[in-house]
């Protein structure tokens, strides 16, 4: 069912196509109260994220302050901007109009997210679109803030559910390989973490008459994600062969808003931070007994592992519709 009351949400992202979906789904969910979003380095560098949030910001009519965050990640190694995926620009290369930043949150994102899970504790839904750098700083500033969340959802992860492993290498997921010493961290801190990784994101196929048909129902912004998706959608067709494209961040609001729709396993969870795995995400199941004490000594957390994507696509499609 939906959530019944209004739902506070920092959204962490790095703008990135499937990121700008996710955030035309919050403009358009009544009973989320959008708090801020906070930018990080990821499908462009911090400059370009943060100019595409406030592009968005502007283009779906959010109040939301947009704030910038991390630029370099805690692991202190520079990786190559997935332009293959969302094009130089970050958002497959549409045409994006000059953009005055003057209306930028002056605070550092890390900050912005401890002063608002301070001010509402125990109320705030981070989703976290991106890599977890900003999510890191903030907890190594005041590790005991990860108290005050509701709770953390990330899209981020593999654990080889259906055969699903990494999509940066044979091990690792983009945002968890991005800053795997940030995910890490944010797996061992005393918050709640949702995963939603490959493992379910994979169901999310908007293929092309799914595209076109949000192209014809959302109007304005209908017409701008389809625009974005022809570059997208040419390297999920040169790469894996698909016919449309995945939902990934997308899929973090829907579990925010309907987890019942997913199969979830329990257990903690530990990030591989360097060597040739470097970025693997491990569960150890929670009914195992004995465990390994670099698990056991970790809070549980939840893993999806499966999604009705019908409903998944249903409520996407009704919701930017309105």
């Amino acid at each position: 069912m939906e959530v019944n009351e209004t739902m506070k949400v920092i959204f962490d992202t790095d703008p990135g196509i499937d990121d700008a979906m996710a955030l035309l789904y919050l403009s358009k969910l009544p009973k989320i109260d959008l708090l801020g979003v906070t930018t990080v380095v990821g499908n462009a560098d911090i400059a370009t994220t943060t100019r595409n949030a406030l592009f968005l910001k502007q283009r779906f009519g959010l109040s939301a302050p947009v704030v910038r965050g991390a630029g370099r990640t805690l692991d202190g190694v520079d990786k190559a901007e997935p332009v293959i995926v969302h094009g130089v620009n970050g958002l497959g290369e549409i045409d994006i109009p000059a953009i005055d930043d003057s209306d930028l949150h002056p605070a550092e994102a890390s900050q912005f997210i401890i002063d608002t899970l301070k001010a509402h504790p125990g109320e705030v839904t981070l989703i976290a679109v991106g890599r977890m750098t900003n999510l890191a700083l903030a907890l190594r500033a005041e590790p005991d803030v990860a108290r005050l969340g509701k709770q953390v959802v990330i899209m981020g992860g593999a654990f080889g559910y259906q055969g699903r492993s990494g999509n940066i290498t044979p091990a690792a997921e983009a945002n968890i390989f991005g800053d795997p010493v940030a995910a890490d961290e944010i797996f061992a801190a005393e918050w709640p973490v949702a995963v939603v990784g490959l493992d379910v994101t994979h169901d999310i196929i908007l293929d092309t008459d799914y595209l076109a048909l949000l192209s014809q129902e959302v109007g304005e912004n209908g017409a701008l994600l389809s625009q974005m998706c022809e570059h997208y959608a040419r390297f999920y067709r040169e790469i894996m062969g698909l016919s449309g494209v995945v939902g990934h961040d997308l899929l973090a609001v829907t579990y925010a808003l309907h987890p019942e729709w997913f199969e979830t396993r329990r257990g903690p969870v530990l990030v591989q931070r360097d060597g040739i795995a470097v970025g693997q995400t491990i569960q150890m199941p929670e009914t195992r007994k004995g465990g390994h004490p670099d698990w056991a000594n970790r809070p549980p957390q939840t893993v999806c592992i499966g999604v009705d994507a019908s409903k998944v696509l249903a409520h996407y499609r009704e919701t930017v519709s309105r």
